[in-house]
């Protein structure tokens, strides 16, 4: 019987162990995705940096960012969340959080249903013990069962949409997400300044959502300048403040108001997941702006701060978590019809489906080397 590499990890610290299993029985409505890419995300890194705030079921696999295309499926598995159809071919991509559609928030408050009482989470919360074994997208393949999982979502790709590009709908509906939050409070609006704090994967998406979503103006702060602030300002950052080069806070408050002019910026979105960022980031707000913040993904600790300066400020403040089924198709249209606009695929280094390779993703990732590793099960398959 034809064996299945997947990658799994033994608990925090831990190296990267490849183990084969045998290729599934796809029952009617299952089916099985072979993975062109798959990206290593902060949150991977934090897991395996052992600061994720929930019991975790090692071992089990990482990835969540993932590309792929259908290589068998089921009797009854015809069509994706949004009614699109589907078959062995498609293109396709899968969230890591996938809301239950029958909880107290999926119900009263679909909004929110982020906030799931009982999602499915691949990549994170299937352990490998779970048969057939294949529950994240540093794999060779990915199992999907809307019988075993009713509240697994399976999205489309457009036919001609590269793998790698499809890896980065996750993490820039995310981003999506967050501006949609400010917008509908009433935080944000054509024409705004906004100031991104973070280079990483998630504040380089950020510059070009918050273009595509009407700012007209896009501060970045962040390091290092290769490659993450060099990238930022070819995404269109206008200018961009490296936290290695001005090194206080005071100091990075100043540069971002100089580089602005007036009173500050009408938006902030913190997207490094400092504990520093926040008390800074408010300081670079014209009174009555906006602060969004989305890095705080996992508990970084207490930040010290005066609340009476988002009062006497008259600030809005926003946390925004995820996203829910859909906002997805958000991030896929964007990607597809910016895809020569922006460098997107720029963002990329990759790595190969092995341990060493991995192994490498991941350390490349931990030292800002990379913006966005990216592991290439099937290399062919990406472009």
């Amino acid at each position: 019987m034809e064996q299945i590499r997947v990658c799994t990890y033994d608990g925090p610290g831990a190296q990267p162990v490849i183990r084969s299993v045998p290729w599934p029985k796809i029952p009617r409505k299952a089916a099985l995705i072979k993975v062109g890419a798959c990206g290593v995300c902060g949150t991977d890194l934090h897991i395996l940096k052992g600061h994720w705030p929930k019991p975790l079921p090692w071992p089990f696999t990482l990835g969540h960012e993932i590309g792929g295309v259908l290589v068998e499926v089921g009797s009854e598995f015809s069509e994706d969340f949004m009614s699109k159809k589907l078959g062995v071919g498609s293109k396709v991509m899968i969230p890591p959080l996938m809301p239950c559609g029958h909880c107290y928030y999926c119900i009263h408050y679909p909004e929110s249903a982020n906030k799931c009482l009982t999602p499915v989470y691949y990549g994170r919360y299937l352990g490998f013990d779970k048969a057939p074994h294949l529950w994240g997208g540093w794999a060779e393949y990915v199992y999907v069962d809307l019988e075993m999982l009713p509240g697994t979502k399976i999205y489309k790709l457009p036919d001609d949409m590269p793998l790698r590009l499809g890896a980065l709908s996750e993490p820039l509906t995310s981003c999506i997400r967050a501006f949609n939050r400010a917008t509908r409070a009433g935080g944000s609006k054509w024409g705004d300044t906004v100031v991104i704090q973070g280079s990483g994967p998630i504040g380089i998406l950020a510059v070009a959502a918050a273009q595509e979503m009407g700012a007209g103006r896009v501060i970045c702060v962040g390091a290092p300048e290769t490659p993450r602030l060099a990238l930022a300002r070819k995404f269109g950052a206008e200018a961009t403040v490296d936290i290695e080069e001005v090194t206080t806070p005071e100091a990075r408050i100043k540069k971002v108001r100089d580089i602005i002019g007036g009173f500050g910026a009408d938006l902030v979105m913190d997207c490094s997941g400092h504990p520093s960022a926040g008390p800074e980031g408010i300081e670079m707000l014209r009174d009555g702006g906006t602060y969004v913040e989305m890095g705080q993904f996992t508990d970084a600790g207490s930040i010290e701060t005066s609340w009476h300066r988002i009062c006497t400020k008259d600030l809005n403040v926003l946390g925004s978590w995820g996203f829910t089924g859909n906002d997805l198709p958000l991030g896929v249209d964007m990607l597809y019809r910016t895809r020569n606009k922006y460098p997107w695929l720029e963002m990329q280094t990759l790595y190969p489906f092995s341990e060493e390779g991995i192994g490498r993703a991941v350390a490349d990732a931990m030292a800002m080397k990379t913006v966005k590793s990216t592991i290439m099960p099937w290399p062919e398959l990406a472009e």
